[in-house]
């Protein structure tokens, strides 16, 4: 747990920051008092937990999955998760889904005063497809200049998941692109970059040149901080919102209230689906003898009681998960299944598995139905889950030994030990990065319980190049469930999903913080994706 004197500490510089940036003897607001800093009604101090690792670059994954606030997006999300123009005011797509034509509007600029053009759109995929980051663009062939104010798009296959790659890639600007970019960015969004403290804070400036709404609230001041000094810095009114948890947000905070955003963050357990005996990419121990068991996977999944975890361990502040994209409208709606202790029973016993010695624990063949699940300790909700599953799971004499370790200790592990993992994306080439058998048992948490099925593949590799959304839609329904075979917990089930967690916020009274998108996994910068249209009361 982080010291008192260390957040008092931090929310000094925070306050030193936007007093020095803001110049603000015209305002009204001493140089010190944060107290102030709630008359003025224009300023807004966010404590969140995720910093960016690699800055604010998007050609090297900044906003990858969200907005990335400084820089304008060819396409973004609405509140509703469809798709609209924003940079662009027009696209076109070929018959054969090879060629992608954005025109972008000529009335965008960047925040040092320089047109935003196709030659920067050009730049930006171009060098992005390069740094080969999080930012898979492996099957782009190149983005070329076609007009001032047109860019030309090809890849090597129809793919249907680009378009949301395109919704959260940030412009760069080529005439003021440099290898120091990531640390002090231009671009032509509705924030302007000022300052950024690494491990302390970022501080943001609506951009009055916006071609599109400015934002109301004229400094955005973003403090990193750990769940336990967001709470005592909401506690001591230092901040406006604090990130917090559903382990923690029952106790009240004078002036603040409770935001719960509705997502499709999930929490389940990886199950390793092969036997031990291999070794994953990097040559750790993979498979594991209880795991690999298909009756003892169903059995997990058929026996979990989603709501009462949602409601006892989580306060309520969850929903039952059955995938890894519930409410996206490519979720295959026939995965959702209800808590049976008898059917997974069942399928235990009918599959050999029985209590010989009377111990509480099925067994087949001298094999204890036991394995260890593992989460990263120190995060509370993926510790109450897991312990809430694992104590449901003994009903049907199944033993699950829950251990919290590091993260470098679970990329080690995963591929033999059952993990508390955590998706959810708006882009459906999760499901093909999670399930796809090419990216089984590699270093990069995907697929470290080795899935493969060659069904399954067909049907992921068939959404991917679709030429149509509603023909994509379609095939990965089918991975998940196709009646015989999938992705799915009816299926094969790779993973036991257990709950969608609700991202919970301390919010002061009186900021609107707007309608909420869908949010996805992270509860830090999806956050803030509709800072925009905050607003004071």
């Amino acid at each position: 747990m982080r010291k008192i004197g260390a957040i008092i500490l931090v929310i000094a510089l925070c306050v030193a920051a936007i007093s020095g940036c803001s110049g603000n003897k015209e305002d009204g607001r001493s140089d010190s008092s944060i107290g102030d800093k709630k008359e003025v009604k224009d300023e807004v101090i966010i404590a969140i937990q995720s910093e960016p690792e690699n800055g604010f670059d998007p050609t090297t994954g900044w906003g990858h999955g969200t907005t990335p606030l400084i820089q304008s997006t060819l396409v973004e999300y609405t509140q509703d998760m469809s798709i609209v123009n924003d940079l662009a005011t027009n696209y076109t797509i070929s018959e054969d889904g090879t060629k992608w034509v954005f025109t972008i509007r000529d009335d965008a600029y960047y925040t040092d005063g320089e047109p935003v053009k196709a030659s920067d759109v050009a730049f930006t995929f171009n060098t992005a497809k390069i740094s080969q980051s999080s930012l898979d663009l492996t099957y782009l062939v190149s983005c070329e200049v076609t007009g001032d104010y047109e860019a030309t798009f090809t890849l090597n296959a129809p793919n249907s998941t680009f378009i949301n790659t395109i919704a959260t890639t940030g412009i760069v600007p080529e005439h003021a692109y440099s290898d120091k970019y990531a640390n002090d960015p231009i671009g032509s969004g509705p924030w302007k970059f000022v300052q950024w403290n690494k491990g302390e804070q970022v501080i943001l400036e609506a951009n009055e040149d916006y071609y599109g709404n400015v934002p109301a609230i004229k400094k955005a001041v973003l403090v990193f901080m750990d769940e336990d000094a967001a709470f005592a810095a909401a506690r001591a009114g230092q901040v406006d919102v604090a990130l917090t948890s559903a382990t923690h947000a029952t106790q009240d905070i004078d002036g603040m209230r409770i935001e719960a955003v509705t997502t499709l963050d999930n929490r389940g357990f990886t199950l390793p689906i092969i036997p031990a005996g291999a070794t994953s990419e990097s040559g750790y121990p993979a498979g594991n003898d209880v795991t690999s068991n298909l009756a003892i996977r169903k059995a997990i999944a058929y026996c979990i009681d989603r709501e009462q975890i949602a409601r006892d361990a989580l306060n309520g502040f969850a929903t039952p998960a059955y995938s890894e994209n519930d409410g996206m409208p490519w979720n295959n709606p026939d995965v959702k299944i209800e808590a049976d202790i008898e059917k997974a029973k069942k399928f235990l016993a009918e599959d050999g598995w029985e209590d010989v010695d009377g111990d509480g624990i099925v067994e087949k063949n001298g094999l204890k139905a036991e394995f260890k699940c593992i989460y990263p300790s120190g995060d509370s909700v993926r510790q109450a889950i897991a312990m809430a599953a694992a104590e449901q799971v003994k009903e049907i004499g199944i033993n699950i030994v829950v251990e919290g370790l590091s993260w470098d200790e679970i990329s080690k592990r995963m591929f033999s030990d059952a993990v508390l993992m955590g998706w959810g994306s708006s882009n459906p080439y999760t499901s093909y990065l999670l399930f796809h058998s090419k990216n089984k048992l590699r270093d990069d948490y995907y697929n470290p319980e080795g899935f493969n099925n060659a069904t399954v593949d067909g049907y992921l590799d068939a959404a991917l190049h679709a030429g149509t959304s509603e023909e994509a839609y379609d095939n990965w329904k089918l991975a998940q469930w196709d009646g015989t075979t999938g992705t799915s917990m009816r299926g094969e089930c790779p993973w036991v999903w257990l709950v969608n967690i609700q991202h919970i916020y301390y919010v002061a009274d009186g900021l609107d913080i707007g309608d909420q998108q869908l949010h996805e996994h992270g509860a830090s910068w999806t956050l803030v994706q509709n800072l925009r249209d905050w607003r004071w009361k």
